[in-house]
């Protein structure tokens, strides 16, 4: 028997395989990776009965044209996304996120687009086919590795199912993507190499997410940030939400491709509750900063994890 498989007819933008992550690697300079928005990433999972670290399909901006041969399979997909149901017998159905829908062999997924965000999830019962590179699954272009030789997808690629049918099963949650209005994050450890006008502007003044952004990093544009000591450090290890500013005073929040070790300054790091919030806003979106102290974070990351896992429970 044929093994159920996607035909990729479109690659989208940015389609890789991703799962939690790879841990424990920084010290030879690889990332974590992992889905960027592991919330969307947990709950597409959940709705098809997966465990949470199953590989997911995450695609930026544009999704794919997938085409499923030799097999069936129930599906679901997570964010805010446009997308449509394309049957053997050319019926086009309007996709519904956050609810499991049954494929058909030859049926089409067609991703349209994220709205006014940038990720978007779509998993399967019984996950994807995934190569494993140091316990993950997840695809990192920039050191290519992971699934897929580590590279996106591209077009008459072949996407695999772990299970060729599966009995269906409708499961729907209802979740609403909120926008975030201030960035929280924590002093960075080379805070005080920027002056307290530069302090200022960072907690007072509105930044703009630029085009110069992907999985590995977000750069801003807006007021200058003045350094007053040194705008090179001796290169150190990097967390993923950290915010290092360059010699030209605009700043970059590592994502989860980040590399592991940098020499800039660093000014802050955004809070492990708003990451998921924070890497859906598009270029052009507006930001703030918001300075909390570390107590505060810990209780609001507590606050995140249970309310994930309420949302989970409710999936029925």
């Amino acid at each position: 028997m044929n093994k159920a498989y996607f035909e990729i007819l479109r690659p989208g933008i940015n389609s890789t395989l991703q799962d939690e992550g790879r841990a424990y690697q920084y010290h030879i300079g690889v990332s974590f990776s992992g889905a960027m928005d592991k919330r969307n990433y947990l709950i597409s999972n959940c709705l098809v009965g997966n465990k949470s670290n199953a590989a997911s399909l995450e695609f930026a901006y544009q999704g794919p044209l997938l085409k499923l041969k030799f097999g069936n399979a129930t599906a679901a997909i997570t964010g805010n996304v446009t997308f449509n149901i394309i049957r053997n017998n050319s019926n086009i159905e309007k996709g519904i996120c956050y609810q499991t829908f049954y494929l058909n062999s030859e049926d089409q997924i067609d991703i349209i687009s994220t709205d006014k965000s940038v990720y978007g999830y779509l998993s399967v019962k019984e996950s994807f086919v995934g190569e494993y590179f140091w316990g993950s699954c997840s695809v990192n272009t920039r050191a290519k590795i992971g699934s897929n030789q580590g590279e996106k997808y591209s077009t008459n690629d072949k996407l695999y199912l772990n299970q060729n049918e599966n009995e269906f099963s409708s499961k729907k949650v209802e979740y609403l993507n909120s926008r975030i209005e201030f960035i929280r994050v924590l002093k960075g450890t080379n805070y005080n190499y920027f002056s307290e006008k530069a302090k200022k502007i960072f907690f007072n003044s509105e930044f703009t997410v630029s085009k110069l952004t992907d999985r590995m990093g977000m750069r801003l544009e807006g007021p200058i940030l003045e350094n007053i000591v040194d705008t090179n450090i001796r290169s150190e290890g990097l967390i993923k939400g950290v915010i290092q500013v360059p010699p030209d005073g605009n700043p970059i929040i590592m994502l989860s491709d980040h590399g592991s070790i940098g020499g800039y300054p660093k000014i802050g790091v955004v809070i492990s509750a708003d990451y998921d919030k924070f890497v859906q806003l598009t270029p052009g979106s507006k930001i703030k900063f918001k300075s909390i102290q570390l107590s505060e974070a810990e209780t609001l990351f507590k606050i995140y994890n249970m309310e994930t896992e309420n949302i989970i429970t409710q999936i029925k």
